[in-house]
């Protein structure tokens, strides 16, 4: 959103408390909405500071829920929501904090419910075919190469014993 008129450094307060009240966010978009107020660089930075020193900006609190909610929601995996953080400027020790959020069981029981999924949703495809693309689209997803093999493996054993 760009104003016309730029607002002062206590009304843009106001708006990005606000902003950041509404759900978390990270240090990044915070900025880009201070900026698109017309603040300039020390104005914009001396507010961030008062949202972090006000708990209303928390980067690990932000790269945490943004990770649980992706996992849950849209059953990302962890080399997508690592991106994403990564995209949106978060802090490695926040995305390293944020992964160990995710339980492992979970996060394997997840991949193997979208992959068979996907898989029997493919079921009028050749085998090699329908290989190809289950595997492409857990890629897509996120997870990591060394279990969408053993979570193919599974499913193409099942499918021929």
């Amino acid at each position: 959103m760009v104003y016309k008129k730029s607002i002062t450094p206590d009304q843009a307060l106001q708006k990005a408390r606000h902003y950041c009240g509404y759900q978390e966010r990270c240090h990044q978009e915070v900025k880009d909405k201070l900026y698109g107020f017309g603040l300039h660089k020390a104005q914009v930075e001396q507010l961030l500071a008062q949202l972090i020193e006000e708990d209303y900006l928390n980067e690990e609190r932000f790269a945490c829920q943004f990770a649980g909610g992706k996992f849950r929601m849209k059953n990302w995996g962890r080399n997508r929501i690592q991106n994403e953080l990564g995209q949106r400027q978060v802090g490695e020790y926040c995305i390293k904090k944020a992964m160990k959020e995710i339980p492992e069981e979970d996060y394997r029981a997840s991949l193997a419910k979208i992959a068979a999924a996907k898989w029997e949703s493919l079921e009028n495809y050749g085998r090699p075919e329908q290989e190809k693309k289950t595997r492409d689209y857990l890629l897509y997803k996120g997870y990591e190469w060394p279990l969408i093999q053993e979570t193919l493996k599974k499913l193409s054993g099942k499918a021929t014993g």
